[in-house]
């Protein structure tokens, strides 16, 4: 079973967050499948200096950045189709919604990488299940816009402590079309429907242990809504 993880640059203000793509990973690696490494191939939306939180005057490449999180194992996001994964899944960071979609620029009128939106609408329209984590669930909302598809998302709860603006991501995944969920870091949405597996991680106030524990149970549902595909279609070939 292969499984595509959609990078975004490496660190956690113009980036992937290193923790969540890394525990993504091994979560994969733990599961017996497969994970292989893809990102967009241009100029991240900024730089950002991870000491001070200032914008810093140069240029970074999304794909080259994310080589450093996949040890040089990334492939071209323009060149990925469906056929090339059984799954796919996007970790957070704000790179998720600066250099995949620009949802921490622009709110949910920002727009989306159209590789992104080619690459998450195909799987979810083929029946291949998606999973998005921290800010992933916007890109996923974003790719789906206007396709009358209404998952079920989720960035996190109202009801727990976040650094974040949960209620007004939230609304803004409802703008998008999306519905979203509450849930806390010691919980994953599982949208069957549309095959769509989303968890808050980091959006909440959580520690790494807490956060490594999301992701696993996100991967775990992920691949149990993959099997099922894989098992329906057996079926429907015999």
């Amino acid at each position: 079973m292969k499984i595509g993880v959609l990078l975004a640059g490496s660190g956690v203000y113009d980036g992937s967050e290193i923790q969540e793509a890394v525990f993504t990973l091994l979560a994969i690696d733990e599961c017996g499948a497969e994970a292989v490494c893809i990102a967009p191939n241009e100029d991240q939306f900024h730089v950002i200096n991870h000491l001070t939180g200032e914008e810093l005057p140069e240029k970074r490449n999304v794909r080259i950045e994310s080589a450093r999180i996949a040890r040089g194992a990334v492939g071209d996001l323009a060149e990925a189709t469906i056929e090339d994964f059984d799954a796919l899944v996007v970790p957070g960071g704000f790179g998720a919604a600066k250099n995949l979609n620009q949802w921490a620029i622009s709110g949910p009128e920002g727009s989306i990488n159209a590789d992104v939106k080619r690459l998450i609408l195909n799987m979810v329209k083929a029946g291949k299940p998606v999973a998005g984590l921290c800010m992933g669930p916007t890109v996923i909302a974003k790719a789906l816009e206007g396709e009358d598809i209404n998952a079920s998302l989720t960035v996190g709860s109202t009801e727990a402590a976040s650094p974040y603006d949960i209620e007004g991501i939230s609304n803004g995944l409802n703008d998008t079309g999306a519905m979203a969920t509450m849930a806390t870091v010691e919980e994953v949405i599982v949208d069957h429907t549309n095959k769509i597996v989303t968890a808050p991680c980091y959006m909440m106030e959580a520690s790494i242990k807490e956060v490594r524990e999301n992701i696993a149970m996100a991967i775990i549902e992920l691949i149990n809504l993959t099997q099922a595909e894989t098992e329906a279609t057996v079926q429907g070939e015999a």
